[in-house]
């Protein structure tokens, strides 16, 4: 999950080591890849240390991320995606489209989505995060009545959209006929407790964990994770 320094506005720094689950649905033959609301680069890291042949761009809102992750980038462009993008941006096309944990962001995250796949090549793909409202964390705190806005996670307070595994596919995928889910999973943990830090060996843990993700993801998925491709 994403950390920050607690700036505000388009100041605002995430920081992460790349998002593993969505990273590891990339095709082979990943070329071109634009992260959209980049972060610092995190998934630039991972993804070049899978594919260091790739060429990868970032867009972000922070000109203090930008500078940092440029350093992983070709390049990376500093604009607000809600708006218009760069002339220098619309005229490039992209394999690949990353959204890791931004569209929640969004006050309309179907139309951002939409924008950006006028730039991806026919076949191209496009991988989703976005955390789960649903998980089992987050019933235990409504259960208990707390639902206050943080300055990180799932009720990070920048978030305007929330989603649950089943009805992401209705708010992000459902207006944009050109894109075709081919893999939607869920990423996260069986709350084990002490059982995992002092009994289980972590392979066994890990195991429960994505056993739990697969038959229930929406209770013990942190974050929804989606692969479309381009018709």
């Amino acid at each position: 999950m994403d950390n920050d320094n607690h700036l505000s506005g388009s100041e605002r720094v995430y920081a992460s080591a790349g998002n593993e689950p969505l990273v590891t649905l990339l095709n082979h033959t990943v070329e071109r890849v634009l992260d959209i609301g980049c972060g610092t680069g995190g998934n630039a890291v991972l993804i070049k240390s899978l594919y260091p042949d790739s060429k990868i761009y970032g867009i972000t809102h922070s000109t203090s991320e930008a500078d940092i992750a440029r350093h992983y980038m070709n390049h990376c462009w500093v604009a607000d995606i809600e708006c218009e993008l760069p002339l220098d941006l619309e005229a490039e096309r992209f394999d690949t489209l990353i959204f890791s944990h931004v569209l929640e962001h969004m006050r309309d995250p179907a139309m951002v989505l939409s924008r950006f796949v006028n730039l991806l090549e026919q076949g191209g793909q496009v991988l989703i995060a976005v955390p789960n409202i649903l998980s089992w964390r987050m019933r235990t705190q409504f259960l208990l009545g707390n639902f206050e806005y943080q300055s990180g996670g799932v009720l990070d307070e920048t978030h305007l959209r929330f989603f649950t595994y089943f009805s992401i596919d209705q708010l992000l995928l459902s207006p944009i006929p050109e894109l075709e889910l081919v893999n939607k999973t869920a990423s996260g943990n069986v709350p084990l407790w002490l059982l995992r830090r002092y009994v289980f060996p972590e392979r066994w843990s890990n195991r429960i964990d994505e056993w739990g993700c697969k038959h229930w993801p929406n209770l013990f998925g942190w974050q929804i994770v989606l692969k479309a491709v381009k018709k």
